[in-house]
């Protein structure tokens, strides 16, 4: 194994506390996306690569991201809920990597909920 030099290691450091920062930190927005084996047989772990790749890109701060277990809709997976503060949570069924990506631009970042996709708004 290489040996990791202090510019390596700073650069991990930063990005293992963005990480810790997405699942613990203090935010405006949650996404939770459902992985329960039902949801993980249904594309789930696709949907959070995409919506982790959109979070590098939009290189924002305030947006929590969390895997949770089944939603209890099945048939419907994979399932989505975004929280913002100040708003009803919107639960998105039959998620795929593009509607992830269609819902953070349009839901997380701008606040429009995606009707097409919604499951119900709790």
């Amino acid at each position: 194994m290489a040996k990791l030099s202090v510019e390596d290691l700073k650069a991990l450091k930063v990005k293992v506390a963005k990480e810790i920062s997405l699942r613990e930190g203090k935010s405006k927005v949650l996404v939770t996306v459902h992985m329960g084996t039902c949801g993980i047989a249904s594309g789930a772990r696709a949907v959070m690569d995409a919506l982790m790749e959109e979070m590098d890109v939009s290189d924002r701060d305030d947006i929590r991201v969390m895997a949770a277990g089944c939603l209890g809709m099945c048939s419907s997976e994979p399932n989505v809920t975004v929280e913002i503060d100040g708003a009803p949570p919107v639960a998105y069924q039959y998620m795929d990597a593009n509607k992830m990506r269609q819902v953070f631009k349009q839901h997380v970042l701008l606040g429009n909920v995606q009707s097409d996709f919604a499951m119900a708004v709790m």
